[in-house]
């Protein structure tokens, strides 16, 4: 059986495609999905979302650091581990966090490096118990 040309291209995914939502004018101040959008210039509407965005995740953030360390700590001493960070910590926590978004290869430097961490903490662990266990208690 003959196939014509466009047959052999093929028109996978045009078929598919949904039409393109309108965007917001000034006359229609609704956005794509419907809802109404707080400026008609676009580039505010981007900053207006990445501002709600950040503090939506740094608060996110926030609760979720200090709920996981109640778990080991009392709160008084989750909230200072929390809020107590100096200007490098947070300098090489954002570090960290820009180089494993930005490529996978970042990603498996950071999640590397977090690893060993987590090995070393556990040796170190393992290690006091060790020392712990060899060293009577009845000596004074």
């Amino acid at each position: 059986m003959a196939r014509g040309k466009g047959a052999i291209k093929g028109k996978r995914g045009k078929a598919a495609a949904a039409p393109p939502a309108p965007a917001a004018t000034k006359s229609n101040p609704t956005g794509p999905a419907g809802l109404p959008l707080p400026s008609p210039v676009a580039g505010t509407n981007l900053v207006i979302a990445d501002i709600v965005l950040r503090a939506a995740g740094g608060m996110l953030r926030n609760r979720m650091e200090r709920g996981l360390l109640v778990k080991s700590y009392d709160k008084a001493k989750a909230d200072k581990l929390v809020d107590g960070r100096g200007l490098a910590t947070s300098v090489a926590l954002w570090g960290a966090s820009h180089l494993a978004r930005r490529s996978p290869i970042g990603l498996a430097v950071v999640a590397g490096g977090l690893a060993a961490k987590v090995f070393y903490d556990r040796g170190k662990r393992l290690e006091a118990k060790r020392r712990a266990r060899k060293t009577p208690t009845g000596e004074s």
